[in-house]
Formats: C-alpha cells, structure tokens, sequence
C-alpha cells in the first residue's frame, strides 16, 4: 500500500483527535497528522499549506478527515467555503467525512456534495483507514 505524507484532523475534540493519531501511527499510512479544532483552522492550514516556504509546518494534507459538529464553522460550512477555494489548492485531497452523527440527513447531505469522498462513522479503526488508502491511493 502506498504511504502518504499527510492526514489532517479537522475536529474539535481532543480526545477524538488523539486517538484518531494513534490508529493512524498504528496503521502506518503516513508520514505526518496535523489537526485543525474547526472549518477555519483547516481552510487555514490548507491555505498556508499552499504558500511558499510553510511546507514544513503546513505539509500538504492528501487525506482529510472531517468532523460535522464543531464551533466557529462546522464540517458543512468548511465545505462551502473549501467548494469556492481554487482548484490547484483542493487537488488530491481525498476528504473523508467522520462522525458520530447518526443522522440520515448528514449522510445524505454529505454525500450530495461533490468534495466528499467518503462518510464514516467515529471511531476511525485500523480497518476503516486501510479500506480508504486502498481505495483512494493505490500504488501506482
């Protein structure tokens, strides 16, 4: 399985997002996790990651994995506003969305928008990583 540089945690719970880097580190998939607490911090890093000398503290993210309820701008609204961003900014970025929402509207709403790749439901597992790097980043 090809191994990527990096995912990034857009979520704003702590405890969600450790975790979440265990199972990562433990699947070994990646060189880097980076997290952002809400849809600001990740258009932001996601922006930054695009400037010109912050490779280093802002790696390209390939894989993003994408909480609903946050505070200050939630997983809808980081859509929107990452839809109107231009397209060499968003290129190969696989976004998956990760919640706890059980909500059948979320799913569908998700799944109508066409930046989403993926829609699971918390906690990320091993398995689940795997499934989504095989899918989305095979060796070429």
């Amino acid at each position: 399985m090809k191994k990527i540089n990096c995912i990034l945690l857009i979520d704003d719970n702590i405890d969600d997002n450790e975790y979440h880097e265990i199972i990562i580190q433990q699947a070994g998939v990646c060189n880097l996790v980076r997290t952002a607490k809400n849809g600001i911090e990740g258009l932001q890093y996601i922006q930054n990651a695009a400037k010109p000398g912050m490779e280093q503290e802002y790696p390209k993210a390939n894989l993003i994995f994408l909480d609903i309820n946050m505070p200050k701008m939630n997983g809808f609204e980081f859509l929107e506003a990452y839809h109107k961003l231009d397209n060499s900014l968003k290129a190969e970025i696989v976004i998956c969305m990760l919640t706890t929402s059980l909500n059948p509207d979320d799913h569908k709403a998700a799944m109508d928008i066409n930046e989403i790749n993926e829609f699971q439901r918390k906690p990320l597992t091993v398995e689940m990583l795997n499934e989504i790097m095989e899918k989305y980043f095979k060796e070429e």
